[in-house]
C-alpha cells in the first residue's frame, strides 16, 4: 500500500512511500515505514510531520530531518548516525538506546525526551532545548530538584526553561535570577546553587564535540 509524508508547515505531500502493511496496522507504524523508505531513497524530509512515527531501531544514518516534527516518535534504539535534525522538534521521543554519533541537534527541541544510553559522542548540541530531558547517558545528564528539572551538557546548564553556560550561572545577580521566576526562583537558587555545582563537578558531562560547523566555517 501507498502511504504518503507530508509537511508539518503546510500539509503538502513531500514523499509517497510503497510499504509493506494492511489497512489495520495503527499509522504510528505505517508512518515509520514510509519514513524507513524514504530514508533509504535518500528523499528529502525536512520539515516532515512525523509526530509519535515508530522508527524503533530504524536505521536513518545522514537521513535530512531538518525542521522535522518528531514529538512523540519512538526513535528506541535508532541509529542516527550523521542525520541532519536542527530545529527538529524532539520533545517527548523515546530515544533509549539511539545511536546519534555526530548528529546535528542544534537548535532541536529534546524538552522531555528520553535519552537512557543514547550515544551522542561527536552530536552537536548547541542550542538545543534541554527543559525536561530524562535517562542516563555520558553527555547529557540530569537533576530533579523541587520543581525544576536541570539538564547539563560539559557547556551549558538548563533549569526549566532557561538555558546559560556555567559562567554564565555562577555570575547571576539576585535582580537576574529574580527577574527569571519572582522571589521562589532567586529562593531556589540561593538554597541549591552551591550543590548544584557541587554535583556538576563530582559528575561532569562528557564533551560531544570541540567545535561545530558554525565554528569550522567561521575559523575557514
Amino acid at each position: 500500500m501507498q502511504f504518503e509524508i507530508k509537511s508539518r508547515w503546510t500539509g503538502a505531500v513531500i514523499f509517497t512511500a510503497e510499504i509493506e502493511a494492511d489497512e489495520n496496522t495503527s499509522a504510528n507504524i505505517k508512518l515509520g515505514l514510509a519514513v524507513r523508505v524514504a530514508v533509504k531513497a535518500r528523499a528529502d524530509l525536512r520539515g516532515a510531520s512525523l509526530r509519535d512515527a515508530n522508527l524503533r531501531g530504524a536505521d536513518l544514518r545522514d537521513a535530512n530531518l531538518h525542521g522535522a516534527y518528531l514529538h512523540g516518535a519512538n526513535l528506541r534504539d535508532a541509529n542516527l548516525r550523521g542525520a541532519d535534525l536542527r530545529d527538529a522538534n524532539l520533545g517527548d521521543a523515546s530515544l533509549h538506546g539511539a545511536y546519534l554519533h555526530g548528529a546535528d541537534l542544534r537548535d532541536a527541541n529534546l524538552g522531555d525526551a528520553s535519552l537512557h544510553g543514547a550515544n551522542l559522542r561527536g552530536a552537536y548540541l548547541r542550542g538545543a532545548n534541554l527543559n525536561g530531558v530524562c535517562g542516563l547517558n555520558d553527555w547529557i545528564k540530569n537533576i530533579q530538584i523541587e520543581d525544576w528539572p536541570i539538564s547539563y551538557t560539559s557547556e551549558v546548564m538548563q533549569i526549566g526553561c532557561q538555558r546559560h553556560t556555567f559562567d554564565a550561572w555562577r555570575n547571576f545577580s539576585d535582580a537576574e535570577i529574580r527577574a527569571m521566576d519572582g522571589r521562589k526562583a532567586l529562593a531556589f537558587w540561593r538554597k541549591w546553587k552551591s550543590w548544584i555545582f557541587q554535583t556538576i563537578e563530582m559528575a561532569p558531562a562528557q564533551p560531544t564535540k570541540a567545535a561545530d560547523p558554525v565554528e569550522t566555517e567561521a575559523a575557514e
